[in-house]
C-alpha cells in the first residue's frame, strides 16, 4: 500500500491536453505537475514517487528521446506514452524500453487511469527494491576487507576449512569472521546471506 501522495508528471507541448488531463487526474486524487517540453521536465526535476504521462511528438526532444535520456540519467519513472501519431514501430520501441502503455489520442479516460494505476504500483515495487538494495550495500560497507573476502567465499559455497586454506588462516579464525559477517549483514541464515548477495549482483 502506498503511504505517500502520488504525483503524475504530464509532459506535453499541448497546453489544452495538459490542463484537461491534469483536471482528470486531480479529480481522482493524484497530484499533478505539468511540463511543456522534455527540456522543461529535465530542467525542473520531478519527485520519483509516481509516474509520467508523456507525449511522443513534441518540438525539440521528443517523447522517445526523453525516455532514452531518462534511462541515461537513471531517472526510473514509469512512462505512459500518449500520441496522436502512434504507429506500431514506435510503440514497440517504447514498450521494449519499459513503457507501461502506449495510448492513442483521443484516449479513453478509463484506459489512462488504469495505466496510471499499474504504473504507480510498478514504481512502488521498484522503489522498494532500490531501498532494499541500498540497505544491503550499506551493510556490506560495514565489513572489513578480510570480512568481505570471507563473505565472498561463503556465498560461493566454500566451507570454512576451504576458505581458511585459501586465505592462509585457521578455520577458527574463519568461523569468527563468518560470525561477524552474519551479524553485520543482519542475516539469520546462509540462504538469506546468499539472497542478499544476489540482490546486489554478487
Amino acid at each position: 500500500m502506498t503511504l505517500e501522495p502520488q504525483t503524475v508528471a504530464i509532459v506535453d507541448d499541448d497546453d489544452g491536453v495538459r490542463k484537461a488531463t491534469g483536471r482528470l487526474l486531480r479529480a481522482h486524487g493524484y497530484n499533478v505537475r505539468g511540463y511543456c517540453s522534455a527540456d522543461d521536465f529535465l530542467t525542473n526535476g520531478f519527485d520519483t514517487a509516481g509516474c509520467m504521462v508523456l507525449d511522443v511528438q513534441m518540438p525539440g526532444l521528443d517523447g522517445l528521446a526523453l525516455q532514452e535520456e531518462m534511462q541515461r540519467r537513471d531517472i526510473r519513472l514509469p512512462i505512459i506514452f500518449i500520441t496522436a501519431h502512434g504507429d506500431v514501430p514506435r510503440s514497440v520501441r517504447a514498450m521494449k524500453r519499459g513503457a507501461i502503455d502506449f495510448l492513442q489520442k483521443p484516449f479513453d479516460e478509463e484506459d489512462l487511469l488504469r495505466a496510471i494505476s499499474i504504473a504507480i504500483e510498478r514504481n512502488d515495487e521498484l522503489r522498494e527494491q532500490r531501498a532494499r538494495h541500498a540497505a544491503i550495500e550499506s551493510r556490506i560497507l560495514r565489513l572489513t576487507r578480510r570480512e568481505y573476502e570471507v563473505f565472498v567465499h561463503v556465498i560461493e559455497g566454500a566451507l570454512n576449512k576451504q576458505v581458511a586454506a585459501k586465505l592462509g588462516v585457521t578455520e577458527k579464525t574463519i568461523k569468527a569472521h563468518r560470525a561477524r559477517v552474519m551479524r553485520k549483514m543482519e542475516a539469520t541464515s546462509l540462504a538469506q546471506l546468499v539472497r542478499m548477495a544476489g540482490r546486489v549482483g554478487l
